[in-house]
């Protein structure tokens, strides 16, 4: 929650969020992927709701965040911004659906916003998917990006170890 005491109903934008950080101010993010629970965590003033791709394993009881789908994403997401008045919402965009090909990341993530009204995206990866984030943030939307837990590569590494913890990585990994 942020810890201003003025225009604490002030909508949490991306703008918002750059002043929060340059004013030192802490950044409050809690995960939602229903109405309610989205009313709840707004309500109480958290910053940032992000929608997460854990749908998969919280709400459909899969074992990874591979099986989630772009419209499981969108129908999570929807709900979500139907409850949110101040928070900024993030819905992840899904594995497979930012992967290397740049036009088609556009498309997904035109969807999910056009879709879902979220005011930006979450997408894990780093350098092999640049091109595509370079892309979808020129179309004007908003990526935050996701590199220490990486759970769409479960397959590749094998494991949830944390990564990216330096602030420059050695690319074999």
């Amino acid at each position: 929650m942020s810890t201003a005491t003025e225009n604490v109903e002030r909508k949490v934008t991306t703008h918002r969020l750059k002043e929060m950080k340059s004013n030192g101010e802490k950044i409050s993010m809690l995960t939602a992927y229903d109405y309610s629970m989205a009313s709840i965590i707004d309500h109480a003033g958290i910053d940032v709701i992000l929608v997460g791709d854990s749908a998969s394993n919280v709400m459909a009881g899969n074992i990874t965040t591979l099986p989630m789908t772009i419209e499981q994403m969108i129908y999570h997401g929807s709900f979500v911004m139907k409850a949110v008045k101040r928070a900024l919402v993030v819905v992840d965009m899904p594995f497979g659906t930012c992967s290397g090909n740049p036009a088609l990341s556009l498309e997904a993530a035109i969807r999910i916003m056009k879709e879902t009204g979220a005011d930006t995206l979450k997408i894990e990866g780093g350098e092999e998917i640049i091109e595509d984030i370079s892309k979808i943030v020129n179309a004007g939307i908003p990526v935050m990006g996701h590199l220490g837990l990486m759970p769409q590569l479960i397959n590749k590494y094998g494991t949830y170890t944390v990564r990216a913890k330096e602030r420059k990585r050695n690319r074999k990994n």
